[in-house]
């Protein structure tokens, strides 16, 4: 019997990446709609449909609600056949998503920090301030 160990890693790495998006979108479908999309640079929705598995509706009712959020952006492909010209859907970049994550963290955190910080303070204090620094950013 012969074992991948690199294969093993590389599913529990993309199992770790599936769930954070997942955490980071709280949507399943989202979350494997974004990653699809990352991964082929961008894609109609028929072409989402079959690569994710996921129902048609589930599909398109995904797209509305990202397109909405800006986390897919999308342009209208032109089509020689009769009927409509579809879309071909692009993702937000990974790291745009990310900061975007790290800032509305950031904000939850503080919250809680001011929350806290006044509920035991007798008198009135500085309030704590929570900063997520990008590394690129703070060179």
């Amino acid at each position: 019997m012969v074992f991948d160990c690199m294969g093993k890693e590389r599913m529990h790495s993309t199992r770790a990446i599936e769930s954070l998006v997942q955490d980071i979108l709280k949507s399943k479908a989202q979350s494997q709609i974004y990653l699809f999309l990352l991964r082929k640079n961008g894609a109609k929705t028929d072409d989402i449909i079959d690569g994710t598995r996921l129902h048609p509706s589930t599909v398109r009712e995904a797209l509305v609600k990202m397109h909405g959020k800006k986390l897919v952006f999308r342009k209208k492909q032109k089509n020689d056949n009769i009927g409509k010209n579809p879309y071909t859907y692009f993702p937000l970049p990974a790291v745009k998503l990310l900061k975007r994550y790290a800032s509305d963290l950031e904000t939850k955190l503080n919250n809680l920090a001011s929350l806290a910080v006044k509920s035991t303070a007798k008198k009135p204090v500085n309030i704590v301030k929570i900063n997520i620094i990008d590394r690129e950013e703070s060179l």
